[in-house]
């Protein structure tokens, strides 16, 4: 019998592990549909009749926050907290948690508690908040279903403020668990960490240029470099960077200086010791570490000796208390570069007197001086930074406020409209960074259902027109940060009334009949409910056409959004700038169309099965943009059939390039041209599973299904933002 690890196994070696060959990449440029099957309920150990609201809200709160502030002052053998305090490390961890969220698709962010997964457990910019989730377990453990990870992590964090004196704006619960690696979001094609700026910008000088979705200058940080940009000190042109990140987390000047200054105005960083002999980050760490990482092999491994950033210090007098300490020691010394322990670029003050040093976080008979990364001295060193930092120095109460109201926006960017939020704790105050929609106060029975949908039908719209406004207002849903959707009909508002994608014109017309229409009823219906009931009913007709007795549910309840309740630049980063589901492309990318059509397809919440069948039937219904014929496979258009898939699996046809993403369907016989197509059509008889799809809706007795299975899948898009619906 051999010994030998790789003699005669019973499996392929490695088969079984991440870093094992998939079978799809002997074709890599297969179209991966990996992106729709993510949190799978398979994978989910709640099961599908778990209600996590309504079990937040069973938890004893007060005992929660009780049990979490013992926690902050209950320091570990195993991982000592600084000054006996954990704040500082349990507000890294909730930043940390909800920094990584971006407005160019909502991905990221608090929501999921996706920290515990891959890549975000091992990233280097998170090195040891692998500690700050152990120390929290017994808690979770005690709490258990009634509160997730997710809503765990942030509330921990205010806690963590609260018990250093500063009062948080509020906490809102409703964040839901995963329960694997988020593969679907991009967080950079490097191949290395902290590998050079310049790799995700077009102009390496000009930091406007960094690639989208992105938001953090480097592989595997949350924001900045803290060192300065690629590691090399120049508060200056790392004022630029923080500008951007910050910009693209939806965050302003004055919320910048205020997250920066209330972050560190607590806690410290740690870099006693050399950051080159650490080990493994979790996820590549041996079996017996049991999913800790960075272990430091020099002196204690931890308290004094801890390796984090590499940078060493704390930023204030008095790191466990909340003060005004950052800016009084930001302005009332100069600072100079110095070189940590662990070799990392730090400033530190110059004839700093001895009373204004922190005492040693584990030597109380010591004291040392504070530090300031590149970024801080960005904050007073950049013309404006520096204008909005005088400002909070000499108004303390006025900085309180605006970093209460950035650090809740902070860590609920994510959780979508305030009618998600959960628990105690809520504010009252609806903030217009949280979409708000004026509720309404009717409803609607079948029968004036009825009476609308003739009345809509009546305006001499044509199908395609209310179709393709109901679905141009409901396609901005976006499920990474719950924005977007029908509700509200912004569709009507700048900036979403100008977009490109929208056909100004034809939407123009749409909004005048509905408009006309909301006027001459006698009960106060809703724009955004009569453009979605516009599309319902004119779908309803082209199912009857096609000769099926199929209803399409309808949901009043959408109130109109107007434009003091928009913040119109937060909206611009919604805008699509593509729509395979209306065959369009502004322009050309650097990426397929079908592989834009499957992120957008994950961002709605759609399966593959889902996207497949919105597709056949917007095709036949003639909904592309422009009223282009390309992928119109049927001579029935406007008739909700099968015809898409009938005809996209004929093998009687031929499908041969015709140009730029155009392709001709022609006749094998004959050898005329019967139809045009564009890739986004074509993948659904290429790709081996949407084929299975397409030809499972092509077969005889499949009809039906097909209209049923459209049906459903139009609704869920319609109603993705109705969250009353959900409760």
């Amino acid at each position: 019998m051999s010994n030998s690890k790789n003699g005669k196994c019973p499996v392929m070696h490695g088969a079984n592990t991440e870093a094992s060959n998939s079978i799809m990449n002997w074709w890599p440029k297969a179209l991966n549909l990996d992106i729709l099957h993510q949190h799978d309920t398979k994978t989910n150990p709640h099961g599908e009749d778990f209600n996590y609201a309504e079990a937040f809200q069973k938890i004893d709160y007060e005992a929660l926050k009780n049990d979490l502030t013992k926690l902050m002052t209950e320091s570990q053998d195993w991982w000592p907290a600084d000054w006996g305090h954990y704040g500082g490390l349990m507000i890294r961890m909730a930043w940390h948690a909800a920094g990584t969220y971006r407005i160019a698709d909502g991905r990221g962010g608090s929501n999921t508690g996706n920290q515990r997964f891959a890549p975000l457990n091992s990233w280097p910019d998170n090195t040891n908040l692998d500690k700050a989730r152990r120390l929290l377990f017994p808690i979770k453990k005690k709490y258990g279903n009634k509160i997730s990870w997710a809503d765990l992590f942030i509330l921990a964090g205010n806690v963590a403020y609260e018990s250093m004196g500063f009062k948080t704006y509020g906490f809102a619960g409703g964040r839901e668990d995963i329960w694997h690696p988020e593969k679907d979001i991009n967080w950079g094609s490097e191949k290395e960490w902290l590998a050079e700026t310049k790799n995700r910008y077009t102009n390496d000088q000009d930091r406007q240029s960094l690639e989208n979705p992105l938001a953090a200058v480097q592989m595997g940080l949350i924001y900045v470099n803290p060192e300065g940009v690629d590691g090399k000190p120049d508060p200056l042109r790392t004022a630029h960077d923080v500008r951007m990140t910050f910009k693209r987390m939806a965050m302003n000047d004055e919320e910048t200086v205020a997250l920066t200054a209330g972050g560190h105005t607590v806690g410290k960083t740690h870099g006693n010791g050399n950051a080159d002999l650490l080990g493994e980050a979790p996820e590549g760490a041996e079996i017996h570490t049991q999913g800790f990482g960075w272990e430091n092999p020099k002196g204690k491994g931890n308290a004094e000796h801890t390796v984090t950033s590499g940078l060493e210090g704390a930023w204030t007098t008095n790191p466990t208390q909340w003060d005004n300490g950052y800016f009084y020691l930001l302005f009332e010394y100069e600072w100079e570069l110095k070189k940590s322990p662990a070799g990392a670029w730090q400033w530190e003050p110059i004839n700093i007197k001895e009373e204004d040093k922190p005492i040693d976080a584990h030597n109380p008979q010591k004291r040392q001086n504070p530090i300031m990364t590149d970024a801080d001295m960005a904050m007073k060193m950049d013309p404006e930074y520096r204008k909005i930092s005088e400002n909070f120095y000499k108004n303390p109460e006025y900085f309180e406020e605006v970093f209460a109201k950035a650090w809740f926006k902070l860590t609920h960017r994510d959780l979508g409209p305030k009618s998600r939020y959960i628990g105690p704790e809520v504010p009252k105050e609806e903030l217009i960074w949280q979409d708000p929609v004026p509720t309404v106060d009717y409803t609607l029975s079948e029968s004036e259902i009825e009476q609308l949908k003739n009345k809509i039908l009546g305006t001499g719209l044509s199908r395609a027109e209310l179709i393709n406004t109901a679905w141009d207002s409901a396609r901005t849903f976006r499920n990474s940060d719950y924005r977007g959707g029908a509700n509200g009909a912004r569709i009507r508002l700048a900036p979403q009334k100008d977009w490109e994608g929208n056909e100004p014109k034809r939407l123009e017309k749409v909004l005048e009949k509905l408009t006309n229409l909301q006027a001459s009823l006698s009960k106060k219906v809703s724009i955004a409910d009569l453009i979605v009931l516009g599309g319902s009913a004119a779908i309803e007709k082209a199912i009857k056409e096609a000769g099926f007795d199929i209803s399409v549910p309808f949901s009043p309840g959408r109130g109109d959004a107007t434009a003091e309740m928009t913040d119109i630049e937060s909206f611009e980063p919604l805008e699509l700038l593509h729509d395979g589901y209306r065959n369009w492309l502004k322009k050309e990318y650097a990426v397929q169309p079908e592989e834009l059509l499957l992120d957008k397809t994950q961002l709605l919440g759609l399966t593959a099965p889902e996207m497949t069948a919105l597709i056949g039937g917007m095709r036949v219904l003639g909904t592309n943009y422009g009223n282009s014929k390309h992928g119109v496979l049927t001579d029935r258009e406007g008739v909700l059939t099968n015809d898409f898939f009938v005809n996209l699996t004929d093998m009687n046809n031929a499908w041969k390039p015709a140009g730029e993403n155009l392709y001709h369907i022609t006749d094998r016989k004959t050898g005329q041209t019967k139809w045009t197509a564009t890739r986004i059509d074509l993948v659904f008889g290429s790709n081996s599973i949407l084929r299975a799809y397409s030809e499972f809706y092509a077969q005889d007795d499949n009809n039906e299904k097909f209209v049923r299975d459209f049906v459903n899948a139009w609704i869920k898009v319609m109603n993705a933002d109705r969250y009353d619906l959900k409760k």
